[in-house]
């Protein structure tokens, strides 16, 4: 979750009431507003029990004072640094699970998982995690540490993971963190033909799924979920929740979200039962073969510079 000391009242709200419901696993990163995140959400757990709440941070990506990414930094000399600062952000004496945004295709895994081990003993990380990765090198990571989890998109206009990275990280008895589950707002019902023929279109440089050429055909998959969703009185949002949590229990979907009524809304998708048929006829409703554009850009990175997207 990115959140903001600039409204900490509702930061705040988020992370208590996540708390309230029983939600304990809070994921964040230093890059997420430079730091802003990682402070509001420190403010908000002052009072709570450090066994109460599971921090879960990401490090590793260079950003430009507008935001933008420029490269990334998973240098094992540098590791320690970031940890220091998110600690102090975090006003933490430890972080449950730190992992490296991306991989550095110009720095073996090996030796940047081996550097936050390095961590672990010292007693600063207690798990280590990887994100947006491949399954070899999912492998060859656990080679040298036990990996406790690893974070990949996973959702309805994104099923890759399906293909070995899900079999291999039960393989290996490491459980899966989704994110995106709404598609990068594609299944938020924010969007609609509606508002593409008013010269509405969104305002997301990281995914071809929303770009000009392909929103239009993305939206009528949505208009698919639409009919199902009206049928179980839910929104299509918690549909793709429900769906989401339907897939397994060694895997933790993220809600993206900094306000307190989008996250009571998302939970109510934990009471939405799925059965079978269901489940076949919202994968049906949207067809992967048929899907414009690719969920997000595949940027890949070799001594810290984006080499591909």
């Amino acid at each position: 979750m990115s959140l903001s000391t600039a409204d900490q009242a509702e930061s705040s709200g988020v992370i208590h009431t996540a708390l309230d419901e029983g939600i304990s696993f809070l994921n964040t990163g230093d890059f997420y507003g430079s730091g802003e995140s990682e402070m509001a959400v420190g403010e908000a757990l002052k009072g709570y029990s450090r066994e109460k709440y599971y921090i879960s941070v990401k490090f590793g990506a260079l950003t430009m004072p507008n935001g933008g990414l420029y490269g990334l930094d998973v240098h094992p000399d540098r590791i320690k640094n970031y940890l220091t600062h998110s600690l102090k952000r975090l006003k933490l004496d430890y972080i449950d699970l730190y992992q490296p945004c991306r991989i550095d295709l110009g720095i073996p895994v090996e030796e940047t998982i081996g550097a936050i081990s390095d961590l672990v003993k010292e007693g600063y990380v207690r798990h280590i995690g990887l994100s947006q990765v491949d399954s070899e090198t999912i492998k060859r990571a656990q080679a040298v540490h036990k990996i406790e989890l690893v974070e990949m998109e996973y959702s309805l206009f994104n099923r890759g993971i399906e293909k070995d990275i899900l079999s291999t990280a039960r393989k290996l008895d490491i459980g899966v963190v989704s994110f995106g589950t709404l598609a990068h707002g594609l299944l938020s019902g924010s969007w609609t033909k509606e508002r593409l023929k008013h010269g509405e279109f969104p305002l997301h440089m990281m995914s071809p799924l929303l770009s000009k050429e392909n929103i239009e055909k993305n939206i009528e998959f949505v208009e698919n979920l639409e009919q199902i969703a009206n049928e179980k009185n839910v929104s299509v949002s918690q549909l793709a929740h429900a769906w989401i949590l339907s897939k397994g229990d060694d895997i933790i979907p993220l809600i993206g979200t900094s306000k307190v009524k989008h996250l009571k809304k998302s939970l109510e998708s934990k009471n939405l039962f799925l059965s079978e048929e269901d489940i076949q006829r919202i994968e049906n409703a949207v067809p992967q073969n048929k899907i414009s554009g690719e969920s997000l850009l595949r940027m890949q990175f070799k001594n810290g510079v984006i080499v591909r997207q």
